[in-house]
């Protein structure tokens, strides 16, 4: 770290020394020089704290915590990028652990970072209470200090507010959420406006404070244009923007800018593209953009354990689970300061080894991640069981340790603002059942669909023919024990839909839509597993979606909606058929297009 020349743009000119932080890291030799440095500052300049930011950034990608920390540390309560930069380490940290202290020192140190930013930047209303013709000349009067500290008070907002919703389990609380992230989106639309209106005086100022703008606002706008149709309207009419294509765009900009928030851009755009499409869309994720993207990120952080997990998660989605595999591993190994980053690692692992039908290996990282994760007891309980009900050769002492651990299920379940997490609800059914009539069909295959696991599955044929002879077997089973089966139907229906769900990554349509028509009629039979009907339904509309069949597949997706209600993970399945319907409207734009194209052509003619 250079000391910081003396500039016009400093925060607020000469500053106090920072406070001596050697109480709280006395006899951590390996950080002293960089705390001496920083001490001999008598002053932080703009460009400095953004240095300095970058140079925090790179520890932490390569894993080095505490270094992280100990440069944002010292300027924390009087630099808005320091404050916001200590401010996000333990941000990050709260939420990878969920224990309480550790969110309440993360709340603390970001509500002293807005303070910080807010004793810079311009009053929030500035800009809302000036007239159109005024406000671009008000743009201008902004200081660069003031400009960036607003988008660190929108940064630290942000954040703030994902804490409210883990902090206190209240209504209350996510009430107080919602306005703060409505806070938040008001200053990333104010600091877009300043982007562009803005004359630009220092061009590396600039492409540092844009880069953060593009990231918010491409977060926005990616992030609320997934949500379901009834919610993205209202979230639009209160002044709420949710485009899928400009957020993608947005991020991609801040991607390619040489800057302070580039490889956060470059984070968002892969986790959307190799995490979130496969756990709440259609799997249809740009994998070559995300690897374009994530390549120069392994080079410059070989070692950098969150790059790891996503080569890791990159494999995975192209179906090379063993390689997937070794890559978690990896990034296992690549650090051992944050042991709760392993359980993201622990989570595909499991997945891993479920995709290759290795259940015991799977339980085993189930309860690893009951042990040491705070996430969801109850689901991971419930996975450890479902994932040794798989294995075959019960025996009676086995059997009746299966019946120990799904008792356990619904005493772990927790309620967050006075609801059950929708997946723990599912898992305490299927552990009642299990309880009463001592079986479960092919649990765990249900759980890889439910998590939208054949999206991965699919990639690879070796990888589904064992799947599709295991559910034809138990189809065969099921036909013998039927006079005697009180939930023949609800078993019968799981298995065809993963029969008709084998069949369509096998590119066998015919006999896959064959499977979802059947699961449909068979509604009324049903006693327990009503998912399963409007989750077949969906199927439909995928597989006609699929086949350029746009007029089915709209029918079958909007019946989804309309048709059936209060099933249980319905919100997860709405997420799919809301990105189905995305693609119908694309799919019929495009096609439509040639044909308005040519009556315009006769038209002229005429």
């Amino acid at each position: 770290m250079a000391e910081g020349p003396a500039s016009p743009s400093g925060l607020g000119g000469d500053l106090p020394p920072p406070y001596d932080s050697s109480s709280e890291d006395e006899g951590d030799s390996q950080f002293e020089d960089a705390v001496d440095r920083v001490n001999n500052l008598t002053r932080m300049d703009l460009p400095t704290a953004i240095a300095e930011a970058i140079e925090g950034l790179d520890l932490f990608f390569n894993c080095r915590f505490a270094q992280a920390k100990s440069i944002m540390q010292p300027w924390k309560d009087h630099s808005p990028y320091h404050a916001l930069g200590f401010g996000t380490i333990l941000f990050m940290q709260a939420m990878m652990t969920f224990e309480k202290e550790d969110i309440k020192q993360a709340v603390a140190n970001l509500k002293s970072a807005l303070t910080v930013c807010n004793r810079y930047r311009r009053r929030e209303t500035w800009l809302e209470s000036l007239s159109r013709s005024q406000r671009k000349s008000q743009v201008n009067q902004l200081t660069e200090v003031e400009i960036h500290s607003e988008l660190c008070y929108a940064e630290c907002l942000l954040q703030r507010a994902c804490l409210t919703f883990v902090e206190d389990e209240s209504l209350i609380n996510f009430v107080k959420g919602a306005f703060k992230i409505k806070s938040c989106h008001s200053c990333y639309k104010q600091c877009l406006y300043i982007l562009e209106n803005r004359t630009w005086d220092d061009p590396t100022l600039k492409v540092h404070f844009e880069s953060g703008v593009r990231l918010g606002v491409g977060g926005f706008n990616l992030m609320i244009s997934m949500l379901p149709g009834k919610i993205l309207k209202l979230l639009e009419f209160v002044g709420f923007s949710g485009n899928k294509s400009y957020g993608l765009s947005q991020l991609q900009l801040g991607a390619d800018l040489n800057s302070l928030r580039a490889p956060l851009c470059s984070l968002q755009l892969i986790g959307y593209h190799t995490v979130v499409l496969y756990v709440l869309g259609l799997g249809d994720g740009d994998l070559e953009l995300a690897n374009r993207i994530l390549q120069p990120c392994l080079r410059k952080y070989p070692q950098g354990a969150l790059f790891l997990f996503f080569a890791g998660r990159m494999a995975e989605v192209r179906g090379n689970i063993r390689e997937a595999i070794v890559k978690f591993e990896e990034s296992i190994v690549a650090q051992e300061e944050w042991r709760q980053f392993h359980h993201l690692c622990y989570w595909e692992l499991m997945w891993c080894h479920a995709f290759l039908g290795d259940w015991l290996m799977a339980a085993s990282y189930a309860e690893r991640l009951f042990k040491d994760s705070k996430w969801s007891k109850a689901c991971y309980m419930y996975q450890r069981a479902a994932f040794l009900v798989m294995c075959e050769d019960q025996t009676e002492d086995s059997r009746q340790n299966l019946l120990i651990l799904f008792r356990q299920v619904p005493v772990l379940k927790q309620r967050i603002a006075g609801k059950s997490l929708p997946i723990e609800k599912f898992a305490v059914d299927k552990s009642a059942r299990y309880e009463e009539h001592q079986s479960l069909i092919l649990p765990g295959y249900e759980l890889i669909y439910v998590w939208n696991g054949f999206t991965i599955l699919g990639k690879r044929r070796e990888l589904v023919e064992p799947v599709l002879a295991r559910v034809e077997t138990t189809l065969q089973e099921l036909d013998r024990t039927r006079d005697y089966n009180p939930l023949y139907h609800d078993d019968w229906c799981l298995s065809t839909l993963l029969k008709g769900v084998c069949l369509k990554y096998m590119d066998h349509p015919t006999e896959a839509e064959g499977c979802f028509q059947e699961v449909c009629k068979c509604a009324p039979q049903i006693q327990q597993d009503q998912y399963l009907p409007p989750y077949a339904c969906a199927e439909l509309g995928f597989l006609y979606l699929q086949q350029n069949r746009l007029q089915e597949a709209k029918h079958h997706l909007d019946r989804v909606l309309s048709q059936y209600k209060g099933y249980r993970l319905e919100s997860r399945l709405h997420f799919r058929v809301q990105a189905a319907q995305a693609a119908v409207s694309v799919a019929k734009t495009t096609a439509d297009a040639p044909a308005t194209a040519t009556r315009e052509e006769d038209a002229l003619r005429t």
